[in-house]
């Protein structure tokens, strides 16, 4: 069962100008078709119920009695049901006239927001019929024969974080926003209603301020704006509607439809209360007035996400001109680092282990990346190749002629005969095939690597990423140590893009090489015969990278994960019971592995999920895993 996501519906109606009969049954008809899809709320543009264009009609009473049975007929709709409509329509209050966005449920009125800040600049004349909801005294209002709450400072709490308010969309642009108060008192969703006339270029400019509003306040916007059938006297329309969650550009309609519209996208609000609380200084902020609450029937789950995509690859860019320049960026941020750490220790070399796999292989294009930006020549970096046990030719060739392409200082150092030895020291038979067997190599090189950069006056640039640091798949003062973790903040499944990336802008020797690496399987090469393969002793680390993010960047429990993977994820690419394997084994290792995390080198932060004990993750060693999980645990 997938928790915590609603669907949320923006209608654009066909309006009729000054026609609130006619508005009401054409919002009555996107509200119907919203309930039958599920839809938690629905909102319609800034005075849906007349239309936004009316000008001095505005000034009719005949209009706004229409206007008020039109809402009365609305209210009735909804009669019986928990989906919130919401929709916009002028209010007169004794002698003063209201730009007000309605909220309806179950048959009632729930409360009405007014416009605080009204367009009165160039082509918009708003203060020539309206008043600012600012001049209201705050206290109910009659509405359609009931007393309800009136004002800017509304929220409506449905439960489960899903608590809302309206504003308008010129409210959105004040330099002091009412949304940011609501914001600070509790609204995770925002209601955007909006009548703007489109320039050209003007859609791109209101999403970004959207977007960027979304992100500042921590929140989801859903904006409806006014269509095409407003009057065109002298402007235009578009019916442009979309939803933005945190920064991120959730759902857009294509503008300037000629029939009525929906916009569906689903949305979840308890991931707004974990930005807040873990991701920003939100909460740094004092609200300067408070709130009243309105409590509301709870409104429907979503159930499944039809609308939305949950990212397979939450670390990875889908265009790839914004790969490449993540790519870029990473490579950057990591050769700047390293820079920085080899000046200040006045390093006479970097000493890095070569195995022919992803992540030294990164490591290696970082550290010439670094040399670079110092003016150093590459073979300032000392590469080494120690094949063992388990060494395949593959691996041994690959990183030879990828350290020779790149100019190191290449050398080969074998230890098979060290670890015989080592094993004949400590009694271990080389015949057990066991984690001693494996670790003893591991720390043979890493002995190997620290000793060599001693005699040089070099540094260990260590070469383990996050998806080992998360899992613990590293063996504790073997790969586990170094001097300075160039990769301890990249994923596994975003190393592998990285490199693909500087195959394809680097010379054709080279970019043959990695394309190799990036083809060969993921294996740590400690056991005999080549068939060691790391994903099929973990599971999938597409899978792993996919729990970590959602595990880290919106705190999801173990069985929102496993929903969430089979969101992502199809029964082809993953079988549920692979999934839950890997979810049992990421749980269980991402807790009892903590202790190798709380003693991780130095490494620079690349992204905003990191594990560094330093700052990003903070967790105890002996937390208890099991009570983490309803998943059957593994045998």
């Amino acid at each position: 069962m997938l928790n915590g996501f609603y669907r949320i519906a923006c209608g654009i109606p066909q309006a009729h100008v000054a026609n609130p009969v006619a508005n009401a049954l054409e919002i009555a008809a996107l509200y119907r078709a919203a309930l039958a899809n599920g839809a938690a709320a629905l909102v319609t543009p800034e005075l849906s119920l007349t239309g936004a264009t009316c000008g001095d009609l505005f000034e009719q009473p005949a209009l706004l009695e229409a206007a008020e049975s039109a809402l009365a007929k609305l209210v009735g709709e909804t009669a019986g049901h928990s989906t919130i409509l919401i929709v916009g329509m002028p209010l007169r209050i004794q002698c003063r006239l209201y730009n007000a966005a309605v909220v309806l449920q179950n048959g009632g009125i729930l409360g009405v927001c007014g416009k605080t800040y009204l367009a009165n600049y160039r082509s918009a004349y708003e203060k020539r019929q309206f008043r600012s909801v600012s001049e209201h005294d705050g206290g109910d209002i009659i509405l359609c024969g009931e007393p309800v709450p009136f004002g800017n400072d509304l929220l409506f709490d449905a439960g489960n974080d899903f608590v809302f308010s309206c504003a308008m969309l010129e409210d959105l642009r004040a330099v002091i926003p009412p949304t940011a108060d609501l914001a600070l008192n509790g609204a995770k969703l925002f209601f955007c209603l909006g009548a703007d006339a489109e320039l050209a270029g003007k859609s791109v400019a209101r999403a970004a301020m959207l977007s960027a509003h979304a992100r500042q306040l921590s929140c989801i916007c859903a904006l409806a704006n006014a269509g095409v059938y407003e009057s065109t006297t002298d402007e235009v329309c578009s019916g442009h509607a979309l939803v933005c969650e945190n920064g991120d550009l959730l759902a857009e309609n294509p503008r300037f439809e000629r029939e009525a519209t929906l916009l569906y996208t689903e949305v979840n609000p308890g991931w707004m209360e974990h930005q807040r609380r873990c991701w920003s200084n939100f909460n740094d902020c004092a609200p300067i007035t408070s709130s009243r609450t309105v409590p509301t029937d709870p409104v429907p789950q979503a159930t499944a996400l039809k609308y939305r995509t949950i990212g397979a690859f939450p670390f990875i860019p889908a265009d790839p001109a914004a790969m490449h320049e993540r790519s870029r960026e990473i490579l950057s941020i990591q050769s700047a680092a390293l820079a920085k750490r080899m000046e200040h220790t006045c390093a006479g070399s970097l000493v890095i282990g070569l195995s022919g796999g992803l992540d030294s292989t990164l490591a290696l294009l970082v550290c010439a990346e670094a040399c670079d930006l110092l003016k150093k020549p590459r073979n300032f970096i000392i590469a080494i190749t120690m094949p063992g046990m388990g060494t395949t030719s593959r691996t041994h060739d690959n990183a030879k002629e990828m350290a020779l392409a790149l100019g190191t200082d290449f050398r080969e150092i074998p230890i098979r005969d060290a670890v015989l030895q080592h094993f004949q020291d400590i009694g271990h038979d080389p015949a057990e095939l066991d984690v001693t067997y494996e670790n003893s190599q591991a720390r043979e090189r890493t002995q190997i690597l620290m000793d060599l950069a001693n005699e040089l006056g070099g540094m260990v640039i260590g070469t383990g990423d996050l998806s080992e640091i998360a899992l613990g798949w590293d063996t504790y003062n073997g790969d586990h140590m170094s001097m300075y973790a160039v990769n301890a903040d990249v994923p596994k499944s975003l190393i592998r893009h990285i490199v693909e990336d500087y195959a394809a802008h680097c010379e054709p020797r080279l970019a043959a090489i990695l394309r190799d690496v990036n083809a060969t399987p993921v294996s740590p090469e400690l056991l005999p015969g080549g068939t060691q393969k790391t994903e099929g002793i973990l599971g999938s680390y597409t899978l792993h990278d996919f729990f970590l993010y959602y595990f880290m960047r919106y705190a999801e429990s173990p069985a929102n994960l496993q929903a969430l993977a089979r969101c992502a994820f199809s029964p082809e690419e993953f079988p549920e019971e692979e999934i839950q394997r890997a979810l049992q084994l990421f749980v269980r290792r991402f807790f009892t592995q903590q202790f190798k995390r709380n003693c991780s080198p130095d490494g620079p932060k690349v992204g905003s999920i990191a594990l560094s004990p330093r700052g990003d993750w903070k967790m105890p060693s002996d937390a208890e895993w099991t009570p983490w999980t309803n998943i059957s645990p593994l045998s």
